[in-house]
């Protein structure tokens, strides 16, 4: 496949695009997060890189593009991406899925240690000069709830097992989970409360779908045991934010770890800054020093597929968001 062009919806300062240099084959590269930035190259592109551009922008180079035969997607989640014309056209989607999953995996680990050893605590006491001997939670042998178990959930899991912990996922399709040895069961979204019930600490992955918007409600939250913890490293909308406040405030549940928000950033004043039983990540949890090299990889091997007509890797299914 000759003359590929490639559009590439980002700012153009940014560093890892160099390494778009080393696309094999004859290509040409467009760059910009405007659709002017391609007035010129749209026309003829066959790909769409989509990095950092606003939603409303990459529906309008969309229909500047009508030759596109493929869209790659720079991040792992596709809320931000997917609009009516691109779910319904025959163009393949892909991302970057398992890149981020092994970081956040380690971000749910460390926030579970932070509420069962009592960092917050620790910090407190050390500032304060005073020496004040405190029990602490194992957790060997303490369950954890995985809501969306796929490629994320499993990193949580395996990290989870290795620990000794007792793993319980939720996943809307569980036929399709295969035997990891890390989950002792697996509940479909009618049987949640029913394991969130049963859990010490509960970690949202799932992406953002019409489906699981709110999935984690008030009902689900009063599921919970009071001495849960609530770990959120998908999409802050899965989560109803005000019922959770609502829940911190009253201790009706231990605390939160969040690395994502409904809105972000989150706006001066919320109440999750003030909470003291809150663990707050400015979505950054996966934001390993070389991510951004490590997404634009993916995308280098997967154009290598595209160009020689191969399978892609990574391969969305628009219907149903993931």
């Amino acid at each position: 496949m000759d003359d590929i062009t490639v559009l590439v919806l980002a700012d153009p300062a940014e560093p890892q695009l160099a390494m778009l240099k080393t696309l094999p084959g004859s290509r040409s590269v467009a760059v910009g997060n405007t659709p002017e930035a391609f007035a010129g190259a749209a026309a003829q592109a066959g790909v769409i890189l989509h990095w950092s551009a606003s939603l409303e922008v990459f529906e309008q180079v969309w229909r500047m593009a009508p030759r596109v035969r493929w869209v790659h997607s720079l991040s792992a989640g596709l809320d931000g991406v997917l609009f009516p014309a691109l779910v319904e056209s025959p163009v393949p989607l892909t991302n970057a899925r398992g890149v981020f999953s092994g970081m956040l995996g380690e971000f749910a680990i460390g926030a579970m240690l932070f509420f069962a050893k009592g960092f917050r605590r620790l910090v407190r006491s050390q500032m304060a000069e005073v020496w004040e001997e405190f029990d602490t939670i194992e957790l060997r042998n303490q369950t954890v709830g995985i809501v969306g178990y796929g490629d994320l959930g499993r990193a949580v899991a395996w990290r989870a097992h290795a620990l000794g912990m007792k793993v319980l996922a939720l996943r809307r399709r569980p036929e399709l989970s295969r035997d990891d040895g890390c989950v002792q069961q697996i509940f479909t979204p009618d049987k949640m409360r029913e394991m969130l019930a049963r859990c010490d600490y509960v970690v949202a992955s799932m992406p953002l779908t019409p489906e699981s918007r709110g999935i984690i409600g008030p009902a689900e939250i009063e599921a919970m045991k009071p001495s849960a913890i609530l770990i959120n490293i998908g999409r802050g909308s899965v989560v109803d934010e005000p019922a959770l406040i609502r829940a911190l405030e009253r201790k009706r549940i231990q605390g939160a770890a969040l690395d994502v928000f409904e809105t972000e950033p989150l706006p001066a004043g919320h109440p999750f800054y003030k909470l003291e039983n809150v663990l707050l990540s400015p979505h950054s949890a996966d934001h390993a020093r070389d991510w951004k090299e490590r997404t634009m990889q993916v995308f280098l091997e997967n154009f290598e597929r595209f160009r020689r007509g191969e399978p892609l890797a990574n391969l969305v299914d628009k219907k149903i968001g993931y």
